[in-house]
């Protein structure tokens, strides 16, 4: 069945999605409301083809490496995008806030940035900061 006809109220949906309610909460919803089972795919589609702006913060100053797929949940990259989330304006859960503030006054007593590196199993580190890094982390130099 079509992604279209399990919607039952297009404007509903937007506007979840644009409060930032989460797919698996609209799937919660859904199920409550309407009794129809959807998904979280299903969801992150209809807000693509709609045209809605990406619920994900993307910041290639704060994430200026393609992250490979077994490195994506390390916790240098976690608050990463917290930081980034919080740069752009949006409400952290309080919890998040506090992991963040924790790490980033870490980063600030250690005198580190975040280093990547793909070709390691561990992938994130953290090294010394030096007078070229401006932010919270190493920025990669450029093979020319």
């Amino acid at each position: 069945m079509p992604a279209k006809t399990l919607v039952q109220n297009e404007q509903e949906a937007i506007r979840w999605i644009e409060e930032g309610k989460d797919y698996q909460w609209i799937v919660e919803k859904y199920l409550e409301k309407y009794k129809i089972q959807t998904t979280t795919s299903m969801w992150a589609t209809f807000r693509h083809r709609r045209g809605l702006k990406r619920r994900l913060t993307r910041n290639t100053d704060l994430i200026p490496w393609e992250v490979k797929p077994e490195h994506r949940w390390a916790y240098p990259v976690v608050m990463l995008r917290f930081e980034a989330r919080r740069r752009d304006g949006k409400t952290l859960k309080p919890a998040d806030q506090t992991r963040l503030d924790a790490w980033k006054a870490d980063r600030e007593q250690e005198n580190t940035v975040v280093y990547y590196d793909p070709h390691t199993e561990d992938g994130f580190f953290y090294v010394p900061r030096e007078p070229s890094d401006t932010d919270l982390v190493r920025v990669p130099k450029v093979d020319n």
